[in-house]
């Protein structure tokens, strides 16, 4: 490296220590001038099928309108039909990229999976990328249908369960990619497969920001299990989180945080832009399974009490494959992930 690049990295590496830094916006703007960020419009996705779940609003839709101005034929999937049908002519009238479709499927509801996945299989003979967005941090308990804490389901579950049922399809799409939309809330626990059960406490005892970090923990857990068990599809993994964005998630779920951070809160673009270029750029081939910020990758655990062991990992893969109603237990020897 010449003495530039080595600054780039002191300075990278200095922002991440502190987080307040390194997941506002500051950490965008300083990195992104630091290292010259691409736009990404040499990498034109002519061509090439992008699925982006939660794709109505804040970091969903702005992913979804930056890969339709790249070109790609782009595939929203929210619950709500109208949402999803107004995000789309947005898109559209944006961009003018008018191969935008619509599908929906509510997360909260495993057969809306299934039939969503079965859809896409049967009139696509390509996918290039899924981007798993979709996700809500509810402050009450909440049991789905099939039985599950809502958000345990909707972050993990459904995402897996999604994956697994479209990897026939990427699989046969040189290139293709699944990237995973974790937060940097996840590194304050650690994996605990216990607590991603229906609890019997009271629904007043529940707390919603603990149950959304951990379930942000166990999505990057999986990532890197299939990128270990997915190895052979020639399909890679990634997982990242924005830093703090202002989002009308963010807004809802966290007013006080959100009303405190005000300015210093990215903007769904710049919270955005990692999910892209993992989605779009030729580096992330380079490796697998591996979590981001700001197009470099990081630790998964900040505390040494928050590492996952192989046996949890695995745990976690066999129980999720389990509520899926997949079963997917055989693979490669698990691997701690540090």
């Amino acid at each position: 490296m010449n003495a530039r690049q080595v600054l780039a990295q002191a300075v990278d590496t200095a922002l991440e220590a502190t987080v307040v830094l390194s997941f506002s916006r500051v950490g965008y703007d300083v990195r992104s001038h630091l290292f010259a960020w691409s736009d990404l419009t040499e990498r034109p996705m002519a061509g090439k099928v992008a699925i982006v779940t939660g794709a109505t609003s804040g970091l969903g839709l702005s992913a979804a309108t930056r890969l339709a101005a790249l070109g790609a034929s782009v595939r929203l999937l929210g619950r709500d039909i109208g949402r999803t049908e107004a995000a789309r002519r947005a898109i559209m009238e944006r961009t003018g990229n008018p191969d935008i479709e619509t599908g929906v499927a509510d997360l909260a509801v495993l057969d809306d999976v299934r039939r969503y996945a079965e859809m896409i299989l049967r009139y696509h003979d390509r996918l290039d990328v899924v981007i798993n967005n979709a996700g809500a941090l509810v402050r009450e308990r909440q049991i789905t249908v099939d039985g599950l804490e809502l958000t345990t389901q909707t972050h993990v579950v459904a995402p897996f369960l999604l994956t697994t049922q479209l990897l026939p399809l990427l699989s046969r799409t040189p290139g293709a990619r699944v990237v995973t939309v974790s937060s940097g809330g996840m590194y304050t626990e650690r994996l605990d497969v216990d607590h991603l059960t229906v609890e019997p406490a009271p629904s007043d005892e529940f707390d919603g920001v603990k149950a959304y970090a951990r379930a942000k923990r166990a999505q990057v857990v999986l990532n890197r299990r299939w990128a270990e068990r997915a190895a052979a599809t020639g399909v890679t993994f990634h997982a990242m989180h924005p830093g703090w964005v202002d989002t009308p998630g963010i807004q809802t779920a966290l007013p006080a945080f959100s009303q405190r951070m005000g300015p210093l809160l990215r903007t769904p673009e710049q919270g955005a832009d990692t999910m892209v270029w993992l989605a779009t750029a030729r580096d992330p081939l380079a490796t697998n399974g591996e979590f981001w910020l700001d197009r470099h990758r990081r630790w998964t655990s900040k505390l040494p009490w928050t590492r996952t062991s192989a046996g949890d990992a695995e745990r976690l893969w066999t129980w999720v494959s389990d509520r899926a109603g997949l079963g997917i237990t055989d693979g490669p020897e698990p691997v701690a992930t540090p």
